[in-house]
């Protein structure tokens, strides 16, 4: 496993990388049989707080992300760590089952555009209703059941996934997390 230590204007002491990789390499021991891929952890200072974020590639294609804030470096550290943990033993038997799975996720292309935002909010009326295009690029949606969208989209911290229904065919649906916590799935069906 490749592991990618860095500090953001912080020194990074080989006690400290020698320390993440114990720990990382324990977790994936223990939740984890396939064999990941590489870990980046990107330790920064924000006011008086240590923060250490931490994500991991799977070699399913699945990515686990996590971060942790405390006082101590090493506790930040230890924080993100123990969610990265929370999440594997919570998807234990799903990682393992979708490393096994009989055939590869279908990905399919699709554009994805940035938009400018108004820079002057007391702006009643914009020129024109067309939004500038600040960047285009492609992005490849997965072909997913929904328990496994979800499964992703928390694993990765992220608080939306658009994915192809793999049950459904071509329906494109999304899942998100709501405000209360709870997640919201949209099926155009």
């Amino acid at each position: 496993m490749q592991y990618k230590i860095t500090g953001k204007q912080i020194d990074i002491g080989e006690a400290l990388q020698t320390h993440v990789r114990t720990c990382v390499d324990e977790v994936i021991a223990k939740y984890y049989s396939g064999r990941p891929t590489d870990a980046n952890v990107v330790f920064s200072k924000s006011g008086h707080e240590h923060v250490c974020e931490t994500e991991i590639h799977l070699s399913t294609g699945m990515t686990v992300q996590a971060k942790g804030h405390d006082h101590e470096i090493y506790a930040a550290f230890e924080s993100s760590c123990d969610k990265i943990e929370k999440q594997m033993r919570r998807y234990k038997r799903r990682l393992k089952d979708h490393h096994h799975r009989e055939r590869p996720v279908e990905l399919s292309a699709a554009s994805a555009y940035i938009l400018a935002s108004s820079d002057e909010p007391d702006e009643s009326e914009p020129d024109t209703l067309q939004p500038m295009i600040i960047a285009e690029m492609e992005a490849k949606i997965p072909s997913l059941s929904v328990g496994e969208a979800v499964m992703k989209m928390e694993l990765a911290g992220a608080s939306v996934l658009v994915f192809r229904n793999e049950k459904q065919g071509a329906g494109v649906n999304v899942v998100y997390r709501r405000e209360d916590g709870n997640v919201g799935w949209i099926d155009p069906n």
